[in-house]
């Protein structure tokens, strides 16, 4: 069993402070719009339109795009490339006269049904012949390929399908529906797997932050004691494939939280996911988003300074007074009425120093914050794989392989449009584990040249993919491609582009969009958000959470920017008040153990 909550009469710590508080703070966070500008003390106030947004990743231009369309002078400070991690890029030398180069990207983009933030902002973003701008660039994915070594692999749907009216016993026997194809489980495991999912939808909202917040994803599984299979695939694969995280040191609450969205978007029967559970682009992403986005926003007047990061921030009179920005300009100076930080949280912190912590103690807790790898790989193929449309899971693979065939889903002629003519199909394969021994070299990814990762992701994928379908051929590469953030200096391998882990514990750590200086701002995966994980969604809700901090210092009247809520059906309602109840007198759920 995991830890009990602490009960009520029991002496107030440190940990129970904060758990209150974070049970306060959820409950804030439904507040109504505009209702916590009326609670706003006044020394928060920070008058003045003119915005420094330091990074131009998802954060960073979320929030200039809700500024700029309220008028505010914004300007997105980058030393490398907008979009950050959702961005493609072309294969510099591959393309050949008439044609792009070939398109290569940090990984491929998936947009799950639950989000909400991101699909927003897309339809706000004109792109020529689109009725509802960037958003109909998405195309529905209706399944995936589950893959398993030395087996057949099994193609599913990704939608649930047919329910009518969701109830707790209709969604546990539908997770049992939908993962009766793992091999080797027993019966009964995957029904307790079924009923432990069963407990987190039926969990108060003081329960997750309370308890589950500080217990692992492996301790609400209970996978001790558990079948190799249990283990391997439903505790280990499935999170490793979903949010790049461990289950044995990653926050329970975080893991529920996607897991339950995910759920509800492929139950169907959720107004606000009517556009599936699982949509992709139907072209490279700075071409159907990032470069219509950038282009928006400089209509809007926003300014983009390109090639220039900052390094410091100063403090006078208990604000920011200035900035100061270094890169291939130079070091210059930048002044502003708000100063937004979006950068990934590595490098926020070197931001932190004793001057900006003796103002705001609780920035502290970032420096404890965590950061893992997530890094994707294209292999460009002479001959289209046989592989069924939507998104490939080579569950229980050593590095937590997962991939998507792009060209079949994209617009247009793809030997017309990229690289020599040659290439037919190209497949994006994202590696989520950096630390385990692989199959062919029986190294870590971190262990490998760029040549060597190449060859054993293809060698688990043919391992995953392959048995009775002869599906991917050695022959057919013509090329591949590993995301440039990856790199290797002094001996060591590097990597530009960690991603938040949501370790036990770390919500206590990660900021809010505004601290305790009037004019400083965070945005980025790592702040806190509702879906509470380092995605795009995330990200994007930051960087709105963030502008509307600074429309309340300003005074603005203007219409905040939308913050959605994640979706509670009405159907747990009963169960989880129950819970309530039960979390507040020391008691466990009524289903857990």
């Amino acid at each position: 069993m995991p830890d009990q909550p602490t009960p009520l009469s029991a002496p107030i710590t440190r940990r129970t402070a904060l758990r209150a508080g974070l049970v306060a703070g959820a409950a804030l966070a439904a507040a109504p719009p505009g209702a916590s500008a009326a609670r706003r003390s006044p020394l928060l106030r920070s008058g003045g339109k003119a915005v420094a947004i330091f990074g131009g990743g998802m954060a960073g231009l979320s929030a200039a795009h809700e500024l700029a369309e309220r008028g505010y002078e914004v300007t997105v400070y980058e030393p490398a490339f907008l979009g950050g991690k959702a961005r493609s890029m072309g294969v510099p030398g591959t393309a050949s006269p008439g044609r792009a180069e070939l398109p290569g990207e940090h990984g491929f983009r998936f947009f799950p049904g639950c989000y909400q933030h991101v699909p927003d902002t897309m339809s706000r973003i004109p792109f020529p012949g689109n009725p509802n701008g960037v958003l109909d660039n998405l195309v529905r994915v209706e399944g995936t390929v589950a893959g398993f070594r030395g087996l057949p692999p099994i193609f599913t749907p990704v939608e649930l399908g047919g329910l009518g009216q969701l109830t707790p016993e209709l969604v546990q026997n539908s997770i049992i529906g939908a993962l009766g194809f793992v091999p080797d489980l027993p019966a009964h495991e995957l029904s307790f797997f079924a009923k432990q999912m069963l407990v987190w939808f039926t969990s108060s909202t003081e329960r997750r932050f309370g308890q589950w917040e500080y217990v692992t994803w492996e301790q609400i599984m209970h996978a001790e004691g558990k079948s190799p299979a249990y283990r391997k695939y439903l505790v280990n694969a499935l999170t490793r494939i979903t949010v790049a995280a461990k289950p044995q040191t990653s926050s329970a609450r975080t893991i529920g939280t996607i897991g339950e969205a995910l759920v509800l978007a492929a139950s169907g029967t959720v107004p606000q996911f009517s556009g599936g559970v699982d949509r992709i682009l139907n072209r490279p992403t700075n071409a159907a988003w990032i470069d219509p986005w950038v282009e928006y926003l400089r209509s809007l007047g926003v300014r983009f300074v390109m090639g220039q990061g900052v390094s410091a921030v100063q403090l006078a009179g208990g604000r920011i007074a200035s900035a100061t920005v270094t890169g291939t300009r130079g070091t210059a100076t930048v002044t502003a009425d708000h100063y937004l930080c979006a950068m990934p949280v590595d490098r926020a912190v070197d931001l932190l120093d004793g001057s900006i912590l003796d103002a705001d103690p609780r920035l502290e807790g970032m420096r404890n914050l965590v950061t893992d790898w997530m890094v994707g790989i294209q292999y460009y193929l002479r001959r289209p794989t046989d592989i069924p449309e939507g998104h490939i899971a080579a569950l229980g693979s050593p590095w937590a392989l997962t991939a998507l065939r792009q060209a079949p889903m994209w617009v247009g002629d793809f030997p017309a449009t990229y690289g020599d003519g040659s290439v037919l199909e190209c497949l994006s394969v994202d590696i989520s584990d950096w630390d385990t021994p692989g199959i062919l070299y029986g190294r870590t990814a971190k262990q490998c040249s760029a040549d060597e990762i190449a060859a054993e992701t293809w060698a688990q994928l043919e391992a995953w993919l392959n048995t009775g379908t002869g599906w991917l051929r050695g022959e057919d590469i013509h090329s591949w491609h590993l995301d440039p953030g990856i790199t290797w200096s002094g001996g060591g391998i590097h990597n530009e582009t960690p991603l938040l882990v949501n370790t036990v514990g770390s919500y206590d750590n990660r900021p809010d969009a505004h601290c305790a200086i009037p004019n400083l701002y965070f945005g980025g995966d790592h702040v806190r958000s509702h879906i509470d994980l380092a995605t795009m969604e995330g990200a994007n809700e930051s960087g709105r959470a963030a502008a509307n901090a600074i429309l309340d210092a300003a005074d603005d009247p203007a219409p905040r920017a939308q913050i959605f809520p994640l979706v509670s059906p009405p159907a747990f309602a009963a169960a989880k008040a129950i819970d309530a109840d039960r979390f507040r007198a020391g008691l466990p759920h009524l289903l857990d153990g």
